[in-house]
C-alpha cells in the first residue's frame, strides 16, 4: 500500500469516527427538576443512556434499539429510570411521556420523605430529544426536554399522599458506549 493511500485509509478511519458537529446535547443543562412549585424539588442530573433494548417496539424498523436512561438524584443515591422504544422517532418528533418515553422507576427523597411513581396515575406531557444521532447511540450524546407531569406516592414518617409533580428542563444526557 502507498503511503498515501495509507494515510488517507487513517484519515478516514479517524473522521468516522468524529460525531457530527449536529450531534449532542449542546448547552443542555446537567440537571432537570421535578417540583410541585411547593414543597417537593428534586434534581436529577449525571443522565446516561444505553441500548440495552428493554422496552423493544417490535415494530420498530431493524437496528433501531431502544434506549434506556437513568438519572441519579443530586445529592443522593435515588434513581430515575426511562426507556425510549423508538429512539428514531424521538429523534424528529416530541413524544409522550408514558409512551414514546416509558416511565420504568421513579424514587426520590425530599424533606424526610420518600417518593415513588404512582403507577396507577399515567404520566402525561411531551418529551423532546435535540442532537439526537444515530438513534441516540452517538458518542456525543444529546438532550432531553421535558414538559410533563406525574403522581408520586410519598411517605413521611407512617402519613402517606400523592402528590402530583411536573418535569421541567432540557439536560444532557451521555451516551454510554
Amino acid at each position: 500500500m502507498s503511503r498515501s493511500l495509507f494515510l488517507s485509509a487513517i484519515s478516514a478511519a479517524a473522521l468516522a469516527g468524529c460525531s457530527d458537529p449536529a450531534c449532542g446535547p449542546g448547552s443542555a443543562a446537567v440537571v432537570f427538576t421535578v417540583s410541585n412549585g411547593s414543597d417537593v424539588m428534586l434534581q436529577y442530573g449525571d443522565v446516561l443512556s444505553s441500548a440495552n433494548n428493554d422496552c423493544r417496539d417490535p415494530a420498530a424498523p431493524s437496528g433501531v434499539i431502544s434506549l434506556t436512561v437513568n438519572a441519579t438524584q443530586m445529592g443522593g443515591t435515588d434513581l430515575v429510570t426511562f426507556c425510549i422504544p423508538r429512539p428514531d422517532k424521538l429523534a424528529t418528533t416530541p413524544g409522550q411521556l408514558g409512551t414514546d418515553v416509558q416511565v420504568i422507576d421513579f424514587n426520590g427523597t425530599a424533606n424526610s420523605c420518600t417518593l415513588t411513581l404512582d403507577t396507577l396515575a399515567p404520566p402525561s406531557g411531551t418529551v423532546s430529544a435535540d442532537g439526537m444521532c444515530n438513534n441516540g447511540q452517538d458518542k456525543a450524546g444529546y438532550a432531553l426536554g421535558f414538559n410533563a407531569h406525574l403522581v408520586l406516592n410519598r411517605s413521611c414518617n407512617g402519613t402517606n399522599d400523592m402528590v402530583p409533580v411536573t418535569l421541567s428542563g432540557t439536560v444532557a444526557v451521555s451516551a454510554m458506549p
